[in-house]
């Protein structure tokens, strides 16, 4: 029981890393799934409830920077509400269509929502490519989350 313990828990730490480049499945809660398994396997002992904790806390801000990203990238660079909300129902909406619907959706919802808000084409493609460099950056800043994620609890089990 113990080794399928460790086998699973494994797996779904890959695949949550997999998923936090795959925006289809919520990667950052599987990965600490994953880890919260390992340690459930080995009853705690090596990794125990502090760890677990500052786990907890990189996973809710790499979550939280996944679901931020876009919208906040397009409000630095001065995007209206409308294209914030649109940033936001595109993410949503893209998720329905694949990789094309995840690349092309935020982008298309911030343009739609600035050209409602009553601003230029030249300034709503501009708010569109804000959203892509922030969704990009978000998208670093999460990996990187999970890796200190992995990198933590590889550092705690070993020691």
């Amino acid at each position: 029981m113990t080794l399928l313990l460790y086998l699973l828990g494994i797996l779904l730490a890959l695949i949550g890393l997999v998923g936090a480049l795959l925006p289809i499945l919520p990667g950052v809660p599987i990965l600490y799934a994953g880890l919260l398994i390992t340690a459930w396997a080995d009853d705690f002992h090596r990794v125990g409830l502090p760890t677990l904790l500052v786990l907890a806390v990189l996973a809710a801000v790499a979550w939280s920077v996944d679901l931020l990203a876009g919208a906040l990238g397009a409000k630095r660079y001065g995007a209206s509400r409308q294209a914030v909300i649109g940033t936001m129902i595109g993410t949503l909406t893209g998720l329905f269509f694949g990789l094309p619907g995840i690349l092309l959706g935020p982008l298309l919802g911030a343009f739609i929502g600035e050209l409602l808000a009553g601003t230029s084409a030249h300034h709503a493609s501009r708010i569109s490519l804000a959203t892509w460099i922030g969704l990009t950056l978000g998208l670093l800043f999460k990996l990187a989350l999970c890796f200190m994620m992995i990198g933590l609890f590889t550092l705690v089990w070993l020691s």
